[in-house]
């Protein structure tokens, strides 16, 4: 039997891609024949990484869904309808078998379009709070998983399967050596990753760099600052700076004593899963504060708000946390508690019996 062809989709930021990219690994490891391209967005942070990962990238039109007042919910309507027509396209000619979203609003017009076709879509819930991306597209959806358990109460109807966060196998495999060479560390000072979210986050930005004078003299800093808000400006001993950390990451993991982060679920996952401490800095009013907290209450990571953390609250987290290893250790061991393992593997097996099914009552 020819093994079957599966579309994954989601972008515009890069919280649906980690784990999906985890997900494709398992299905690349179970069913080394099958094919596996990626929908996403024009320009969007997501394509590097995608392409990085040996995946076929193809771009559709999008328009971002807002629950707010702007001038282009009146356009991005005809972008999304492009979108739908475009992918229903490229989802007929390459014969797909099942489609595959996390979120990101660029999978509502796959999902809707692989339903028209009559191809299974799988949904996989990240955050506590239901986003509105994935509201819109379980009703495409013939499966669906969740990173938490409690969220399968939100989504009973839907039946969903509780399987955790996925992890990309990679982001285990760094090394502390080879970050000191790549990001040219200096040996014996303790290393803080700073990770501001695949578009970035001006807000946290600006509290690390107004922080810098007082945490380089005591620390090193690796700062993720986001596509297109790395500040050339900002110069500083011991001071790092990119705006995307892509195959550098795991590195940057595993030299890292303490993470500073975003919530998005895929990044406290991955921080998780390798029992680091971590400090979450949320982005203010958003699904991210549900996610923040969720890790604050499990594991006892450090939630700073942005709204109204200041310099020295975030030098206080930082330095606290980097000058006692006891503590390190205690709240790496709950935070590795806080992400179901296998989670890749699950969802994989799900996605491909889904496939092979479609593909046996002759859906190509």
């Amino acid at each position: 039997m020819e093994e079957p062809r599966i579309i994954f989709t989601g972008g515009g930021t890069l919280g649906p891609v980690t784990p999906l990219i985890a997900v494709i690994r398992a299905v690349r490891a179970a069913a080394p024949g099958a094919a596996v391209e990626w929908i996403g967005t024009k320009g969007g942070p997501e394509e590097r990484m995608v392409r990085d990962a040996g995946i076929p990238y193809h771009a559709v039109s999008s328009g971002k869904l807002r629950r707010y007042f702007s001038w282009s919910n009146f356009v991005d309507p005809l972008r999304i309808a492009r979108g739908f027509f475009e992918s229903r396209s490229l989802l007929k000619r390459s014969r797909v078998d099942a489609v595959v979203s996390a979120g990101g609003f660029v999978a509502v017009p796959v999902a809707w379009a692989a339903r028209s076709l009559g191809i299974p879509v799988h949904v996989h819930q990240q955050d506590v709070r239901p986003g509105l991306a994935n509201k819109l597209s379980l009703p495409a959806a013939s499966s669906m998983s969740v990173t938490l358990e409690r969220s399968m109460a939100d989504f009973g109807r839907h039946h969903p399967v509780w399987t955790g966060n996925p992890v990309r196998p990679e982001v285990f495999q760094g090394s502390a050596d080879e970050a000191m060479r790549i990001f040219g560390l200096e040996d014996g000072v303790p290393t803080v990753l700073v990770l501001g979210g695949g578009t970035g986050a001006a807000g946290l930005n600006k509290l690390v760099r107004d922080a810098l004078p007082t945490l380089t003299a005591q620390l090193q800093v690796i700062h993720a600052a986001g596509p297109g808000k790395a500040d050339a400006s900002v110069v500083a001993p011991r001071y790092h700076q990119y705006e995307l950390l892509t195959t550098e990451l795991p590195h940057a993991y595993a030299v890292a004593d303490v993470v500073v982060t975003r919530a998005g679920m895929g990044a406290l996952t991955e921080i998780a899963s390798l029992g680091k401490s971590a400090i979450i800095v949320p982005m203010p009013g958003s699904h991210q504060e549900d996610n923040a907290k969720a890790f604050a209450d499990g594991a006892g990571a450090v939630l700073l708000d942005e709204r109204h953390a200041s310099t020295k609250d975030l030098c206080d987290a930082v330095l606290g946390l980097a000058g006692i290893p006891s503590l390190r250790r205690t709240m790496g061991e709950r935070m590795k508690g806080m992400n179901k393992p296998g989670a890749a593997e699950a969802i994989a097996a799900m996605v491909l019996e889904k496939a092979r099914l479609h593909a046996l009552s002759g859906g190509h």
